[in-house]
């Protein structure tokens, strides 16, 4: 899975500089990933209009981003004396989330250094 190379550079990136990551990326994936982060853009703003929201693009974060495994087409390519070797055309399915930045989230909570340390456990 290729695509998961390239996803890996924007996950966490704010969403217009992903964009432009994914722009200049010499991967081909990188291409198929830029139309699924537009997409997912596009639809923040859409809903943010519907439902009489205030979204600035400056402000959305890739927060989620994975690329699973699609469907495999499976196709034969002859070869001499009769024989047929099978190729596999592997796909994928690409899920990226966009989401506002987590301070300008209502709700969002402030974590201190010591409340992310791991609990210590106790026999």
């Amino acid at each position: 899975m290729k695509a998961r190379r390239v996803v890996d550079l924007v996950r966490g990136m704010p969403a217009e500089q992903a964009l432009a990551v994914l722009r200049f990326a010499p991967q081909a994936a990188s291409e198929p990933v830029y139309k699924v982060l537009a997409s997912a853009v596009a639809n923040a703003r859409f809903t943010a209009e519907r439902d009489s929201r205030r979204l600035d693009v400056e402000d959305l974060v890739v927060r989620e981003a994975y690329v699973d495994e699609g469907p495999t087409l499976k196709r034969f390519r002859p070869r001499a004396q009769g024989r047929a070797f099978r190729v596999r055309k592997r796909t994928s399915h690409i899920t990226v989330v966009v989401a506002p930045r987590p301070e300008d989230r209502p709700g969002a909570r402030n974590r201190t250094a010591e409340q992310d340390k791991p609990k210590r456990r106790t026999r």
